[in-house]
């Protein structure tokens, strides 16, 4: 991870999660009529793009603050499909609200 973090983002240091978007976000429908060239016929999805995590940070996060460890992944997941949604936390009005965006998508996983 630390290699791919230097790559990417100049970051000579691993990380928890590093997202790769496949495409520049310009329509809010997710789907083939606003994304006809990334449509996944198969699957019926428009492909997003990559993320990656790093289970051996996740798994000290996890312990660091003291839950579990698919509490963890579920977040570090839903904290790169926000980045691929064109989210970002630059600034404190930004890293505050994509938090909470996440905590309410955590809450939505875990009651399905």
């Amino acid at each position: 991870m630390k290699k791919i973090n230097f790559k990417h983002r100049g970051q000579d240091k691993p990380t928890d999660v590093l997202s790769f978007p496949y495409l520049t976000l310009s329509s809010k429908i997710l789907d083939k009529t606003g994304y006809p060239n990334e449509y996944d016929e198969i699957s019926g999805e428009v492909l997003l793009g990559s993320i990656l995590i790093c289970e051996e940070i996740a798994n000290k996060q996890a312990e660091e603050y003291g839950h579990g460890i698919g509490r963890e992944m579920t977040y570090l997941f839903v904290h790169g499909l926000l980045h691929l949604l064109g989210f970002d936390h630059k600034n404190d009005t930004d890293k505050k609200n994509m938090r909470i965006l996440e905590e309410e998508i955590i809450q939505i996983i875990n009651n399905v």
